[in-house]
């Protein structure tokens, strides 16, 4: 199969078929990914069926905490659970460029691989494709995924109401500063790791355990992001209170360093829920107690007036509006 990938392992040819056999058939050991059909047939439960599609750009490709290859299945896995459903099934696309150490191209698909059985989903179809030199940059991966929502259960931002309660699952901004530090390019030596996970079972205790309104993962533009889509989708004021938002020390001290803010740093394995308050508690007990997300905590209320904003109670006891990201501050994070 050789040591990098080439134009032939795009042709359809028998580098091509070795290419899929030898890495992603053998590893992800499907027996509908073994058909090798041009589609997967699936039989689902009973229930609403959930689809979400996505793309991974991440640069680069290996950082702490995880992979392209893990943070493409733990995204599209975080993007289905957010709205209550039970994830079944990934189909994925490799846009691998020329060049590309087949070794790594293998670490990433194992990656892959424990990650969905992490989630319990099956990677059931997919597709490759190679492109020349100097076209792509290493790799590039798209996803689709199927769950089940059960019947019954809707969230969303038109279920936000006034004396809402919102929390978030564990410290942010984890993710885009792992990625900023992996890229090397200011010689900061903080290690830190991001936070690439699978929200499924985190995601299900939490919905036993109490009423919830509306789920987001703060990836891309971080928690300032979903915060500012609740408001304006649900013409409401979302009132947050910065001394109780977790972030880490290290986190913090890389922002100061690059006159960033925590809140706008994407995150990979949190989620921000809004509940009723007389539930607050309980869903601030399920999120404590699942896994190592001890950190979790309720960051602020929902409120009639003023509509449409995000305001945030500073550490000095003052206020101020929280503005939409006008952009990603590090691209290429997810």
């Amino acid at each position: 199969m050789g040591k990098c990938v080439t134009l032939a392992h795009g042709s359809g040819g028998l580098a091509m078929e070795r290419l899929i056999r030898e890495v992603f058939l053998q590893t992800f050991d499907d027996p509908e990914l073994a058909r090798l059909e041009d589609q997967a047939r699936l039989e689902l439960p009973p229930g609403c069926p959930a689809l979400t599609t996505d793309a991974f750009v991440v640069d680069p490709l290996f950082f702490p905490g995880g992979d392209i290859g893990r943070l493409a299945v733990c995204g599209t896995v975080n993007d289905l659970v957010m709205g209550g459903a039970y994830p079944q099934s990934l189909s994925c696309a490799f846009i691998l460029e020329e060049g590309l150490p087949i070794d790594d191209l293998q670490r990433i698909v194992r990656s892959m691989k424990v990650a969905a059985d992490e989630a319990g989903v099956r990677i059931v179809t997919g597709d490759t494709k190679v492109v020349p030199k100097g076209a792509g940059d290493k790799m590039f991966i798209t996803t689709a995924g199927v769950g089940v929502i059960p019947s019954g259960l809707e969230l969303g931002a038109a279920r936000i109401c006034a004396g809402d309660r919102i929390l978030v699952s564990g410290p942010v901004g984890d993710h885009g500063a792992a990625i900023l530090d992996a890229r090397g390019d200011l010689g900061l030596t903080h290690s830190i790791r991001s936070d690439c996970r699978a929200l499924d079972g985190l995601v299900h205790s939490l919905l036993a355990s109490s009423s919830v309104h509306a789920m987001r993962d703060p990836t891309r533009g971080g928690l300032a992001a979903v915060l500012n889509e609740y408001a304006r989708a649900s013409g409401l004021c979302l009132r947050i209170f910065e001394d109780n938002i977790p972030v880490r020390e290290t986190v913090r001290g890389i922002c100061e360093l690059l006159g960033l803010d925590p809140l706008y740093l994407a995150c990979e394995g949190r989620l921000l829920a809004v509940v009723p308050e007389d539930s607050a508690e309980r869903a601030l007990t399920a999120l404590r107690f699942h896994g190592d997300r001890t950190d979790a905590a309720i960051i602020g209320e929902v409120m009639a007036q003023p509509v449409g904003q995000v305001i945030l109670k500073t550490v000095f006891g003052g206020e101020r509006i929280l503005d939409q990201p006008e952009g990603e501050p590090l691209p290429r994070i997810c």
